[in-house]
């Protein structure tokens, strides 16, 4: 039994604890409270020193198997011209170097509190790295196919890589087929995950570019297709919103993790909120892809369950969510702070389906994250949003 105590405890589903303590049983979490509190189990405690002790970070949207493309993409020129350079560059770097890139990515994540990942793969390719990490994975397979004559052969060949890997992943990892957005996979593509139970996790009103393409077939989206060899292709607008549209295909649903969410009005809002649906928050890939930005204030007050993901090195300095979190924090300075932290954290957890983790509670998993600080903090939130805040691992504090 490890006893370790900090200037402050995150419970994230309770009250923050000044002066708190957690035991630790078997990788278990075996009792959370101050000293001298019923229950409080005997031993001396581990003193982590001044700082913040909270529930390791989830990271509910992030794309390892980019990781190599850290810099190489210009910025600022637009969201289809980034998807365009995007797609021509990842052909450009060798196996070994995307491999080694993607372990770098993992190892920053263990490092920096984040304890688990939903990560977005096309190849994967790196499970034997996040297998050999302590991280716990969500990896959502991603279907890309817009036109409809390759949705079959599309659809069997992604539900027999995913079959086959399964058998072999260790506790903790998880593979889930996907899809990439409403206006990059066909409607009979679609229809077919659908049939499964659904996406399993979708980048979701992303752009404008998006909302027009499916508002009236315009924009720059049918250029980027036509670049691609996929002008041919017939597509009938459905003239609504991408929410709506994946509403009427009947792919909306509890277990769905919805990237970004930027492009919403309030019956988006209502109708994510209604189907269960969790929102995985970009703020930094969409503020430099030039995006816009989530309406964090009505998603919550709509009742919409958020988590937080980095995107990729494509499109972000870090795979750190608190940097994610402390820019939230910069753009509405008036969300609560511990609503951003329980994003980060709970929000992430509740995505994924990782029910052991996010909050710290009996029973829950020992995977704790540490903040420290040159002295106690006033306000433990706040001081996890200045900017000052760097997170490990509590065990490698």
């Amino acid at each position: 039994m490890r006893l370790l105590t900090s200037s402050w405890v995150l419970p994230i589903i309770g009250a923050p604890l000044r002066e708190g303590r957690v035991a630790v049983h078997d990788g278990r979490v075996a009792w959370v409270g101050r000293r001298g509190d019923p229950g409080e189990p005997a031993g001396e405690p581990v003193d982590l020193g001044p700082g913040v002790l909270l529930p390791g970070l989830v990271n509910a949207h992030c794309h390892l198997e980019l990781s190599h493309l850290a810099g190489v993409l210009p910025l600022g020129r637009g969201f289809v011209p980034w998807v365009e350079e995007l797609v021509e560059s990842r052909s450009r770097f060798s196996e070994e170097t995307v491999q080694a890139a993607t372990a770098q990515a993992i190892g920053f994540l263990e490092r920096r509190g984040t304890v688990a990942v939903g990560d977005v793969s096309n190849a994967l390719g790196h499970l034997a790295a996040l297998a050999a990490s302590r991280l716990d994975a969500v990896v959502f397979m991603e279907l890309l196919a817009w036109d409809p004559a390759k949705a079959e052969a599309s659809f069997e060949w992604a539900d027999a890589r995913a079959r086959a890997v399964a058998a072999q992943l260790r506790p903790g990892l998880d593979v889930r087929l996907a899809t990439h957005a409403p206006h990059s996979v066909s409607p009979p593509l679609l229809r077919l995950l659908v049939e499964r139970g659904g996406p399993a996790a979708i980048h979701l009103a992303e752009s404008p570019q998006e909302s027009q393409f499916l508002l009236d077939g315009g924009g720059e989206w049918p250029g980027f297709l036509e670049r691609r060899g996929l002008g041919h292709v017939a597509f009938d607008p459905p003239a609504v919103s991408p929410v709506r549209y994946l509403e009427e295909q009947g792919a909306l649903h509890a277990r769905l993790v919805a990237a970004h969410a930027v492009q919403l009005d309030a019956a988006d809002r209502e109708l994510l909120a209604r189907r269960g649906v969790h929102v995985a928050l970009c703020p930094r890939s969409n503020r430099n892809l030039g995006v816009g930005r989530a309406d964090v204030p009505a998603l919550l007050a709509s009742g919409v369950r958020l988590a937080l993901g980095s995107d990729s090195l494509a499109s972000v300095d870090t795979l750190d969510v608190l940097d994610d979190a402390l820019l939230l924090h910069r753009q509405f300075p008036t969300l609560d702070p511990a609503a951003i932290v329980r994003i980060a954290t709970a929000g992430g957890a509740a995505a994924l389906g990782l029910d052991g983790l996010g909050a710290l509670a009996p029973g829950k998993r020992a995977a704790l994250a540490f903040a420290a600080a040159p002295a106690a903090p006033s306000d433990p939130y706040e001081y996890l949003l200045s900017g000052e805040a760097v997170l490990q691992r509590a065990g490698d504090a």
